[in-house]
């Protein structure tokens, strides 16, 4: 049995599927995620597989959208079933072609089905993108969506699903994903419960993660956010440890594991780990609801438990566990479900898996398990970098440090030092920022950091600047990735680390003073990609867009500041020599100047030549002029 879990935020960034036509709406996004999850190959699907769908923004468009999806999906299932359809979200499936070709019968029978399948699916549109929130509510549904009107829109955890379906269906094994995903080989749970069961040493694998792939990806991921060779390189390397990270979409748990329960556990331990099987602990552990205690109970005991005859009797159930006020007083959040505290709850939710001895596989398939939307544009982009970044820095300051698991938990040490590697990538941001302006500092001041060319000393950072590139450039040919792609990598590394990786441990660094609180941001839709767009017409969704967020200021500041002191040092170098004053910095400083303006490239083409939204806006441009202004005076002073 296996549970399917669909998470939708109102408001995140969708893009749709090329060809397609049917729009950017993320209620259609999310119905073409949830009918490609009940298409999915399974035994006896209709019976085993549950799906469950939350909604942060608490639409009653997505909610209409899915209930006008159930009819349709009562058609698309067995059509993808009879026909052995490779592709089962409908939006991709029928934009793959326009028409197929019949030569028989069989194929005159399938043409048929082919036919009347997308003109249902092109009236689920339709009614989907015609429907109107304000009139929805007022003559849509009755009572049904009358209660829209005055509910409280909040952050649900993903917590919540996973109560809601303990108290229904209490299936064994989840399957967590986004809404912007969809299941691009419907083969990908039974692949999934072959890495989880049937083996000896099955009882210790506690969650099996896909690696993320996306659909339509711009070529040479020229926003460096496809992480292709981190997967290939990075993640296959931990699986000789204690195994994968979880990703936060595409993965498959154990419940057990999320209920925070150690591999291998048996009745002889109950004593040790969480108490006795009474009623007054898994109150204190799970909450007062009866029936969310008992399935716990069945779960962590491996109890058989009765089989749900009519799932509509635990409705009321379900709305008292999935209340907002419900973790109060008990463990959900720490060492139940996912794990609080973090805008990177999965990163933190996998460490503590990991934590209590569990170990985790990535699952490689061909065609790939899942298929996702990556941002686009530079607001999207960075957006979900400074987020991912104040999450990973608030882990390493707090009780969750992957140290602290090692020492006292079952973490293992080489697995602490990969959650090291990627929970300190934002700790090199103020490093970086510090060299960045090292080279325009001595330009500017006339003095020097680095060997001259001609002193034997500088051969040293010279060989060390080629063989990191060489190497990482190679890493990028093994994973079949082009040249193209190693640069644009590169380049957001630069980028991303001056701006979102800086913002984010400014932000971590004032909340851990008291000064400020971590807002969780939701990653909008490019402007670029807008219908009402101006730059629509012949737009080129592989070049940078810009807008007015205090993202873009330190990078427009710091590639302001490089083109300045290339042209001093230029500036001294031709008139300064003539006039006998000598100059203090070698070619050194000259490369390090030089390599960050091509870096910082695309914000020099918005300064200069960028117009709309391929333009850095005025505003960001005043602001990175003031600071640029301000390190020439202090320059000037030493």
């Amino acid at each position: 049995m296996a549970v399917v879990a669909a998470a939708a935020a109102t408001g995140s960034t969708t893009r749709s599927g090329g060809g397609g036509g049917e729009g950017t709406s993320p209620p259609l996004v999310t119905v073409n995620t949830v009918l490609s999850l009940l298409a999915l190959d399974y035994p006896r699907a209709g019976e085993r597989l549950a799906c469950y769908v939350s909604d942060d923004g608490c639409s009653p468009l997505t909610c209409h959208a899915l209930r006008e999806a159930a009819g349709f999906a009562a058609a698309w299932v067995p059509f993808c079933r009879r026909y052995g359809v490779a592709v089962r979200a409908p939006f991709r499936y029928f934009s793959s072609s326009s028409s197929p070709e019949s030569g028989g019968p069989a194929d005159r029978k399938f043409l048929d089905d082919w036919t009347f399948m997308k003109d249902e699916y092109d009236k689920l549109v339709r009614r989907i993108k015609n429907t109107d929130e304000r009139s929805l509510l007022r003559h849509g549904g009755g009572e049904f969506f009358a209660e829209f009107l005055n509910v409280e829109r909040r952050n649900h955890p993903t917590i919540v699903k996973t109560r809601v379906s303990a108290v229904m269906t209490n299936a064994p094994i989840m399957l967590n994903m986004d809404c912007d995903m969809f299941v691009n080989n419907p083969q990908a749970v039974l692949h999934a419960m072959c890495l989880l069961l049937g083996f000896d040493d099955e009882a210790s694998s506690g969650f099996v993660q896909a690696p993320q792939r996306f659909y339509d990806a711009l070529k040479d991921d020229p926003f460096g956010n496809q992480m292709e060779c981190f997967f290939k390189r990075f993640i296959s390397g931990v699986q000789g440890v204690q195994g994968a990270f979880y990703a936060g979409t595409g993965c498959f748990h154990r419940r057990k594991a999320v209920y925070g329960v150690p591999p291998n556990f048996n009745g002889a331990e109950r004593e040790d780990t969480i108490g006795s099987s009474s009623y007054k602990e898994l109150h204190t552990r799970f909450g007062n609801s009866e029936e969310l205690n008992e399935s716990a109970r069945n779960i962590i005991w491996d109890l058989s438990s009765k089989p749900m005859v009519d799932i509509s009797s635990r409705i009321e159930v379900a709305k008292a566990v999935s209340a907002c006020n419900y973790d109060i007083g008990t463990c959900w959040g720490q060492e139940v479900g996912w794990v609080y505290g973090s805008l990177t709850e999965d990163i933190l939710t996998g460490q503590r898996i990991h934590a209590m001895g569990w170990r985790s596989v990535l699952m490689v398939t061909e065609p790939p398990a899942f298929m996702g939307s990556a941002p686009i544009g530079g607001p999207a982009c960075l957006t979900q970098f400074k987020r991912w970044a104040t999450g990973q820095s608030e882990i390493i300051i707090s009780r969750n440090n992957p140290i602290l698991a090692t020492m006292f938990k079952r973490l293992k040490f080489r697995q602490c030092l990969a959650y090291l590697i990627v929970l300190g990538w934002p700790l090199r941001a103020p490093f970086e920022l510090c060299y960045g302006l090292l080279g325009p500092y001595c330009i500017l001041t006339n003095q020097s950091f680095l060997p001259k060319a001609s002193e034997d000393g500088f051969s040293v950072p010279l060989a060390l600047f080629i063989s990191y590139n060489t190497y990482n450039f190679m890493e990028y040919m093994a994973c079949g990735l082009s040249a193209r792609a190693w640069w644009n990598n590169h380049r957001m590394q630069r980028i991303i680390s001056v701006s979102a990786w800086t913002l984010a441990f400014l932000t971590v660094l004032l909340k851990s003073l008291g000064l400020s609180e971590t807002v969780f941001e939701v990653t909008g839709k490019d402007k670029s990609m807008s219908d009402d767009d101006d730059n629509t017409d012949g737009a080129d969704p592989g070049r940078f867009t810009f807008d007015s967020l205090p993202v873009f200021i330190p990078v427009t500041a710091l590639a302001m500041l490089n083109i300045v002191a290339v042209t001093v040092g230029a500036c001294r170098v031709a008139f300064g020599t003539a006039e006998g004053v000598p100059c203090a910095p070698g070619i050194g400083e000259f490369m390090c100047c030089g390599w960050l303006v091509l870096c910082f490239f695309p914000f020099v083409r918005g300064i200069v030549w960028g117009k709309g939204s391929y333009g850095i806006p005025w505003s960001v441009k005043l602001k990175a002029s003031l600071l640029v202004a301000m390190f020439v005076t202090f320059c000037k002073r030493n």
